[in-house]
């Protein structure tokens, strides 16, 4: 396994494990993510987008710095309306949960740090990984979006590039419901940009691109529909992107990344930072 994985992720960016959960934990975590809407706030509701729009983007962007060590709810743009009201029926109204969710929620907290994950890490070769971050992410039937193409670095850097994202689906994932997308090799042309904390203080803007995007030849990209319960592991430098779920099933996952955190730097410039007295937890140490 330790080769392959190795290898795939070398060469391509990316690599696929089959099978990385079990049936029945597939279905815990899916009822699961079935009712977190459940606990969504019904005032003041934040859509999930990156766009900067004056007071109302300034509002969102505070509400997703603060998100690191607590689970927080992002909606969908089509799902609610200029005052805050839903559009549509409140079980497809989120684009995703995060970010806390493997510390705060028993049970992504045991998939999380499962022996399983241990494992993988440890075939990685990591040293003294950490989970940084943890999301459900929806991309519900009709209103899915799309997730346009991006690097896991962009938002998470590290110096070496250490950062590995588990994409785990918990229902199958189709080129009709949004399934992932990857440009293989392109891990080894570095971070193309990066999405930082604002070093202006004085700015609206909380969160900023340092650079335009990149443009990539949609001819580039590889479709990589897997099962539910599979783990795609993606190199933090793979570019990848779903499309929008114009089908009328929905495409669930549990995704979470891991960092190194021995003899590696995690940028001060991330949107993700970890509270004085909630440091990243570390999955084991290798002595």
């Amino acid at each position: 396994m330790r080769n392959r994985l190795i290898d795939q992720i070398r060469e391509d960016g990316f690599a696929v494990i089959d099978d990385f959960l079990t049936p029945d934990e597939v279905q815990e975590l899916l009822q699961v993510g079935q009712n977190l809407h459940k606990d969504a706030p019904k005032e003041e509701r934040k859509v999930f987008s990156a766009k900067a729009d004056s007071k109302s983007a300034q509002s969102r962007e505070q509400y997703f710095l603060e998100s690191a060590d607590k689970v927080r709810y992002f909606f969908e743009e089509g799902a609610v309306g200029e005052n805050g009201e839903l559009l549509v029926d409140p079980a497809i109204a989120l684009n995703k949960v995060g970010h806390a969710l493997h510390t705060e929620h028993p049970a992504f907290e045991e998939v999380t740090f499962s022996n399983r994950v241990k494992e993988v890490c440890w075939q990685l070769g990591f040293r003294r990984p950490a989970v940084a971050q943890s999301m459900y992410i929806f991309k519900n039937p009709g209103i899915g979006g799309e997730v346009k193409s991006h690097q896991d670095a962009t938002y998470l850097y590290t110096e070496p590039s250490t950062t590995i994202g588990f994409w785990i689906p918990l229902e199958d994932a189709t080129l009709q419901n949004g399934c992932l997308h990857f440009i293989k090799g392109s891990h080894k042309s570095g971070v193309h940009r990066r999405w930082i904390r604002n070093p202006d203080k004085s700015a609206d803007e909380l969160l900023i691109y340092d650079r335009p995007a990149p443009l990539y030849p949609q001819s580039n990209f590889v479709a990589v529909p897997v099962k539910a319960g599979s783990c795609v592991l993606i190199h933090s430098q793979a570019v990848h992107r779903s499309d929008a779920n114009k089908s009328d099933r929905s495409r669930h996952a549990y995704t979470f990344h891991v960092i190194e955190t021995e003899d590696c730097e995690y940028s001060k410039g991330n949107w993700l930072q970890p509270a004085e007295d909630h440091p990243f937890p570390v999955l084991y140490e290798r002595k």
